[in-house]
């Protein structure tokens, strides 16, 4: 009876050693399961409000990040409904309100728990930077307004501001060189540097502004023109300047202003940028609302102007050039209107406003400057009878293409330097690697330096080895508990 007893005893005590046993291997499988299985991923919201139109834009990355900066990836993109938010001057609410149908997408595709650690953050760009000139008490209710609708959502709200122009084409520059992969790389089963020798610069227009950013040959001699990140691991240093006023939108809105005050009458302007027999009616208050036309004389809002085409590329050229002062030209490393630039080297992407004009006239192969210039000038001379008949559906945009194509010839070639034997160093694209370019990834990426990652997995793979040498110790220790108590119960007593 004393040895079953034994035996019963020693049966229980094995089976709570069993049970014990597979809770610690479930345990170590639940750890290795975490440790095998990637990394977290990250989530970045950021808004782009421009001055036509407001974007949303989802990013990614694995919260384990190369050098201290995230491998990004676009996840999601969407444009709000209705203008950009500096239209809504007289009723900053809306402003707010238009933000909600992209929002709601973002909150459907990032994950509910990662919500509160993902960032969200709006920069407006030049349109908001007018506004802010013109009348600040307004653009500080609008970005008021759209601080209470983004900041009740349940992301991790970072503010809303008027993004710098020299930050806007800086970032722009990051966007370009990240997706073509001059910054990091994928190659051989890991991620490299290529060499800084493969940088492009990045050429960037909106409505109201225009950016550019490169890498010089040479030294950056004026240091408000220069931005520095430290990204994967490298440092760069990059000139950069954005031009306010000498956005498509508001350069026409000049044009017609100068060729306004040499008209008569007062309320007709023959346009040499229009087509001849191309003719509308607008009214003044589009002029006189503008921060950036100024004109000797006060204008009547509440009269109509009449414009009518000529189609004289010719004239069209000169009065673009009365847009800008190139005396400064004459003292070397200038731009023009007595901005400073270094000679432009190296590759470009032009993006934006420069990619929708030259693609619609197909100028998007690297054709020659020479062939560039003839095709923009003969698509000028072509009567509005013909073009709107070429080109059907295409009404709204239609009558602009020929003064902006003229228009992106005098800013490159006569204002950033631009010449014959550059000119093919120009890429017009609208993507890189399959995603619009823009300043908002390399903000993204930019700010990925500024988010703590997870533990990098070298580090869990340590700990984890360490967790398993400890269990493995417990386990050990039990057995030989259990083997003691098993000896000392069946070894038979005299």
């Amino acid at each position: 009876m004393g040895s079953t007893w034994k035996e019963q005893i020693f049966m229980v005590l094995l089976g709570v050693a069993t049970a014990s046993g597979l809770t610690v291997l479930v345990l170590i499988l639940i750890e290795a399961t975490t440790v095998l299985l990637p990394a977290e991923t990250k989530f970045g919201v950021v808004f782009d409000a421009g001055s036509s139109h407001t974007s949303l834009f989802v990013y990614q990355w694995p919260a384990d990040k190369e050098k201290d900066t995230g491998v990004v990836s676009q996840a999601l993109a969407c444009q709000a409904e209705g203008p950009g938010i500096s239209s809504y001057a007289s009723d900053p609410a809306r402003a707010g309100e238009s933000l909600r149908g992209c929002l709601e997408e973002a909150l459907a595709l990032v994950p509910e728990a990662r919500q509160r650690e993902t960032p969200m953050f709006l920069g407006a760009t030049a349109g908001m930077r007018l506004l802010r000139q013109k009348n600040s008490s307004q653009a500080r209710d609008i970005l008021e307004a759209v601080s209470q609708v983004l900041g009740q959502s349940p992301l991790d709200f970072w503010g809303a501001e008027v993004l710098a122009g020299q930050d806007e084409g800086a970032f722009g520059w990051i966007t370009v060189n990240y997706l073509l992969g001059r910054l990091i790389q994928y190659s051989s089963g890991q991620w490299t540097q290529p060499a800084q020798g493969t940088l492009v610069g990045a050429l960037d227009m909106g409505g109201a502004s225009t950016q550019i950013c490169f890498v010089p040959r040479g030294p950056i001699l004026d240091q408000s023109s220069q931005a520095t990140f430290h990204l994967y691991g490298a440092n760069y240093s990059v000139y950069t300047h954005s031009h306010l006023c000498f956005g498509r939108d508001q350069v026409l809105l000049r044009l017609l202003a100068l060729l306004l005050q040499v008209s008569s009458p007062a309320t007709l302007v023959r346009h040499p940028c229009y087509h001849s027999g191309y003719q509308t009616t607008l009214p003044l208050a589009t002029l006189s609302e503008s921060p950036c036309v100024h004109t000797a004389a006060p204008l009547d809002p509440t009269q109509n102007l009449t414009v009518e085409g000529t189609g004289n590329p010719g004239a069209c050229v000169a009065a673009i050039h009365g847009l800008f002062n190139f005396s400064c030209q004459d003292q070397g490393d200038c731009a023009f209107n007595g901005v400073y630039q270094p000679p432009v080297q190296g590759q470009f992407y032009a993006f934006s406003n420069f990619y929708y004009t030259f693609h619609f006239l197909n100028l998007t192969s690297r054709q020659p400057l020479g062939t560039v210039n003839a095709s923009v000038w003969d698509f000028c001379q072509r009567p509005w009878r013909l073009v709107e008949a070429s080109y059907p559906g295409q009404e709204r945009w239609l009558p602009d293409y020929c003064v902006s194509g003229l228009y992106i010839l005098t800013l490159l070639r006569d204002g950033y330097g631009f010449r014959e034997e550059t000119w093919p160093s120009i890429e017009f694209q609208k993507q890189a690697s399959g995603t619009d370019i823009g300043w908002t990834l390399g903000y993204m990426l930019n700010l990925t330096g500024m988010i703590p990652a997870e533990a990098p997995a070298e580090w869990r793979a340590q700990n984890y080895k360490v967790w398993v040498a400890g269990v493995a110790l417990v386990v050990l220790t039990l057995v030989a508990i259990l083997g003691a108590a098993a000896v000392h119960l069946l070894w038979p007593q005299n």
